[in-house]
């Protein structure tokens, strides 16, 4: 193939994907509801991965304090292998089927958490012996995979199933199976944090002001609610930390 005909197709299977998280919507929102439940109580969201799976996981935990002001270790992601697996791949790592549950140990899971694994092929050990060993300890377990009826699926109560079919390059399951993922990961979080009440609107009103960017936008959110200059906009927002408690302070004023 030439590469205009490479992009084509590879862009035209990616296609598919939202198509087939479409079919799956009621398990997504069956798993946000009891995630709700738990965090809104202290609980707290795992993600066990290994591969590019996990680096999702990571990834999207990461983003959440950030976004939406959440503490850090409230979403933690794990990979099989360790941090340093984000980076470079840890051989066999994702075949030992009782690391998992050490990790999670470490962060002291208990039945307060929901676990969330993560796995496209859904048969990767790490994640089976991961969601196995936390369902038998009493915590809620959810999955995220793109086969139909795999193991993974079997071991946890809220299973989505996103089928995607073959890959582009066989077995690559960073393309086709990755965005599926990342998409859905998104589709959970955002939907619990705007349940949680971690957004007004549809703005970030608990982003963490971490770049001169996000200071400019947060300005520029509440000179729009407040309907006040850039530079009284600025200094609430400096002097309050976050939209948030800058507009509720001239409510409380």
């Amino acid at each position: 193939m030439s590469v205009r005909e490479l992009l084509t197709n590879i862009n035209r299977e990616d296609q598919t994907v939202p198509l087939a998280i479409e079919k799956v919507l009621p398990q997504i929102e069956a798993l946000v509801n009891i995630i709700v439940e738990k965090v809104n109580a202290g609980g707290r969201l795992f993600y066990i991965g290994a591969g590019t799976s996990g680096r999702l996981g990571i990834l999207d935990a990461s983003e959440i304090p950030p976004t939406y002001g959440m503490p850090h270790g409230k979403v933690i992601g794990i990979i099989a292998g360790g941090d340093g697996a984000i980076r470079k791949a840890v051989e066999h790592a994702e075949d030992n089927e009782t690391q998992a549950w050490k990790d999670l140990e470490e962060h002291l899971i208990n039945q307060n958490d929901v676990l969330i694994g993560i796995a496209a092929s859904g048969r990767t050990p790490y994640v089976i012996g991961g969601v196995k060993s936390a369902r038998a300890n009493g915590i809620v377990t959810g999955s995220i995979t793109c086969n139909a009826n795999s193991e993974v699926s079997k071991q946890v109560e809220y299973p989505i199933e996103v089928v995607v079919g073959p890959e582009f390059v066989t077995g690559s399951t960073r393309m086709k199976a990755g965005t599926a993922q990342k998409l859905v990961l998104n589709m959970i979080s955002t939907t619990t944090m705007i349940k949680l009440g971690r957004v007004k609107g549809n703005k970030m009103v608990d982003m963490l002001l971490t770049n001169n960017k996000l200071v400019d936008r947060g300005a520029r959110m509440i000179m729009d609610e407040l309907k006040i200059s850039q530079a009284e906009a600025e200094k609430l927002l400096l002097e309050h930390g976050s939209v948030r408690k800058a507009i509720e302070s001239t409510r409380h004023a």
